[in-house]
């Protein structure tokens, strides 16, 4: 018999996690390693982490992740989104808490681009009056 599985896919500046939730005892996996030998800060866990515990759902499902793109931080809060959607088709009912939670959101705020005339998004060359 097929086990059930539930899919999110998650995005954070660069980042895009693929996040499939089964039903288990609670173990992380990203990119075939554990979530300690993948994320070295205790932050970034626990970032991961948020949407099973809003939803009260720790150590009842297992949870396999791709991600690829941008630093660790994007990389966390695009698995966190991930986490978030595939826990909506879990149960329709986590909606609502969720979204109070901000973790449905895509959070939009992304890397400002480069202006000509200037070194950076906004920083300009060194004025000199002479």
């Amino acid at each position: 018999m097929a086990q059930v599985q539930y899919y999110g896919t998650g995005r954070r500046k660069n980042s895009v996690a693929r996040v499939y939730v089964v039903p288990g005892d609670g173990s992380i996996t990203i990119n075939n390693r554990d979530i300690d030998e993948y994320f070295d800060l205790e932050t970034l866990k626990l970032v991961v982490k948020q949407p099973l515990s809003e939803t009260g759902t720790e150590g009842q499902y297992d949870l396999k992740i791709n991600v690829n793109g941008g630093g660790f931080t994007g990389q966390a809060g695009a698995i966190r989104h991930g986490v978030a959607r595939a826990l909506l088709e879990v149960d329709p009912d986590f909606r609502k808490s969720l979204k109070d939670a901000g973790y449905l959101t895509r959070d939009a705020r992304m890397k400002e681009r480069k202006k000509y005339g200037l070194k950076a998004a906004r920083r300009a060359p060194q004025f000199s009056k002479r």
